[in-house]
This record gives C-alpha cells, structure tokens and sequence, in this order.
C-alpha cells in the first residue's frame, strides 16, 4: 500500500494526468515578434512597485491594520474580564459594536497604510503620512477619472 498509486488523492492535491502515446506536436500560432515581447516585458517591470516602496507600504498596513484587528480580537478577553469579575454590566451588543467597529479600523488601516506610504523611492515621508495620502488619493482619483473618461470614449467609438 505504499505505492503511490493506491493511496488516495487528498482533496487539495492536482489530479495525475496519464500521458497519451499518441499527442500531436500543438498548432502554432502566430508568435509576436521578440523585440515587442522585451518591449512589454520592460514596460510591465517599469511600472512595477519598487522594493523599497512595497517594503514600506508593508511596515505602514502592519502598523494602521495590525493595532486596531489587534485590539479588536483582545476586546472580547477583555470584555470577558470584565464581566466575569463582575465590575461593569455590558450588553453583549456593546462587545459586537465595539470588537465590529475595531475591525473596520483595521480594514481602513489596510488602505490608509498603502495611501500614506511615500510612492517615491528617495523619500522616506512623514510619520503618520497626511501629506503622501492626500497626494497619493489625487493620483489615484486622477487616475480613476482617466480611465473613466477613456472608457467612456471606447464606448463612443
């Protein structure tokens, strides 16, 4: 029963395909050049995010996601505390809007993280990141109105 073939196939492992005998070379199509491969291969790594800008945006989501989901998962120990050594009365709707509102905090510190990071890669930015995140929230609107409009004229057309 150690053969790999008896054991049963766990329900995330790929199925095994069996290899035809009789496969046909596949058709080929119509390859485009090399140079306009390199040039979209170029294109897509020019636009990638640099390292050092990913690394902070990184920091900054741990940082403005992780304290808030942090609280909001000890509230219930805490609420719990609080209750089993009977010091206050809180309703169970108290706990629910409070553990809810701390995890939406954590969700919006997830985009603020990324919004307040500096995009450039020489400049490290401010602390808390106000300045970056308006700058960075123009761009992306600028960037959505863009693509709206050009959108809009493919339809058009």
């Amino acid at each position: 029963m150690s053969s790999k073939s008896s054991r049963e196939r766990m329900a995330f492992e790929p199925r095994q395909k069996k290899k035809r005998a009789n496969k046909q070379p596949p058709v080929q199509s119509q390859k485009e050049p090399i140079k306009e491969r390199n040039t979209a291969r170029q294109k897509a790594a020019s636009m990638a995010i640099p390292d050092v800008v990913s690394k902070r945006m990184v920091r900054r989501m741990a940082f403005f996601c992780g304290i808030p989901t942090g609280l909001g998962m000890s509230s219930f120990f805490i609420f719990y505390w609080i209750v089993s050594n009977e010091w206050l009365k809180i309703p169970a709707s108290a706990v629910g809007v409070t553990s809810l509102g701390l995890f939406g905090l954590g969700v919006l510190g997830l985009s603020y993280g990324i919004l307040s990071a500096s995009w450039d890669e020489d400049r490290v930015g401010s602390w808390f990141g106000w300045g970056e995140f308006k700058s960075n929230f123009g761009r992306m609107m600028t960037a959505w109105q863009a693509a709206r409009e050009a959108s809009k004229k493919a339809k058009e057309n």
